[in-house]
């Protein structure tokens, strides 16, 4: 069968947080390793509300196919709710529903790049942009990712090498948790602003933010090519698969079309008209504070018992939002190995290894603090805690 696969399937990795979830299944075990929502910020019953308002109201409508882009009215609200974000203007006809924000790195793949072609990413980046990229076979050019955002010298290196696109997740970056300060969005803007490149700023999480303010994004609508991604899984729920993205370059969104059409046609019509009803019919702003209170004491909890239990040697980040937290551990100190052992303590984490499109061994490590309670995280820290001091 292998001499019948192509050069991108055979070249692109599995995902190695979908083995590592398999391994943490067992209800025995603490994991950390998944960037699940917490299933109480679920609003089931308002959800069921709208489904039978929805059935009753929109009838053979929401069991029809639809246009490719999504149904108009839920496109002019995601580019209404950003204008009044960020003092954008947006309207629908920038906006492109897909099946998750995953659907959008594939399309971006598919369309903007070639074998060979560059693209920019952060080191280390989300490990599902890096596999679905890799299906079309790019040259990975990868920039630093500091605590205050990119490293700008090794930005200018990578833009002179040469990248068709750039992909950026500047709030609560996944997996560092590490946002991008206001000033050092104004100079990778500088930056990019004399060239001709795509950049993509990933946002799932931006509505999550416990601590701090918003800040304004690099891109958007300050650069001809800016693309904005978003989510309704980390707001509403990750199930009905709703992301979609923002841009007003009309050239790229007309090619992002049709790559969605040829590959599904349109997102569920079904699920769109759901959300749309229960965004008309909730407050989600109301909704969003209970959900940032609850990531704000579980981020806590868990910073607060790395800070205890584990060794002085390792340090991580304190994220202000988001889903996720870094450990670094001593150099020479490989996560891929101290994963096995971690899970015989029943607890699992992300080694940091598939974060970074180049192989070798890492010492870092991505814990997700959303998905147990305070309790849980404190006594799966402590264990993990104990492994690392005795692997050191």
């Amino acid at each position: 069968m292998d001499e019948l696969l192509s050069d991108g399937i055979t070249n692109t990795p599995p995902s190695f947080v979908r083995a590592i979830l398999a391994a943490a299944s067992d209800p025995a075990v603490t994991s950390f390793a998944g960037g699940l929502p917490n299933p109480i910020s679920f609003p089931q019953e308002k959800l069921l509300e709208s489904m039978q308002r929805v059935v009753a109201e929109r009838g053979p409508e929401a069991f029809q196919y639809s246009v490719t882009a999504g149904v108009p009215e839920l496109r002019a609200w995601i580019a209404e709710r950003y204008n009044h974000r960020f003092g954008t203007d947006y309207t629908e006809e920038d906006v492109l529903v897909t099946t998750g924000s995953q659907q959008v790195l594939d399309l971006l793949g598919k369309v903007l790049l070639d074998k060979g072609d560059g693209v920019i990413v952060e080191k280390p980046t989300y490990l599902a942009a890096i596999q679905a990229f890799a299906l079309q076979q790019p040259v990975f050019r990868e920039v630093e990712l500091t605590e205050e955002g990119l490293n700008i010298d090794e930005l200018n290196a990578a833009l002179d090498a040469g990248a068709k696109m750039i992909y950026l997740i500047p709030n609560f970056q996944n997996p560092t948790g590490l946002t991008y300060t206001a000033e050092n969005r104004e100079q990778v803007r500088e930056v990019l602003a004399g060239r001709n490149i795509v950049v993509v700023e990933d946002d799932p999480y931006g509505e999550l933010r416990f601590e701090g303010d918003s800040l304004p994004y690099i891109g958007g609508t300050a650069l001809p090519h800016g693309v904005i991604m978003g989510s309704f899984s980390k707001t509403v729920t990750p199930g009905f698969r709703m992301g979609y993205l923002l841009t007003k370059d009309h050239d790229l969104l007309k090619a992002l079309n049709t790559a969605k059409e040829a590959a599904d046609l349109h997102t569920n019509v079904f699920a769109q008209f759901v959300v749309l009803d229960y965004l008309r019919h909730n407050d989600l702003d109301e909704h969003l504070v209970k959900i940032r209170e609850l990531y704000r004491t579980q981020a806590r909890a868990m910073t607060d018992a790395m800070a205890e239990f584990f060794p002085a040697e390792v340090s991580f980040t304190k994220p202000e939002g988001g889903m996720f937290l870094w450990a670094t551990l001593p150099e020479g100190v490989s996560t891929m190995e101290l994963f096995p052992k971690a899970l015989e303590r029943n607890v699992a984490f992300v080694p940091g290894d598939p974060f970074y499109p180049e192989p070798g061994a890492r010492s870092t490590m991505r814990l997700n603090f959303t998905n147990a309670d305070e309790e849980t995280i404190r006594d799966g820290i402590q264990r993990l805690g104990e492994v690392i001091a005795a692997a050191l």
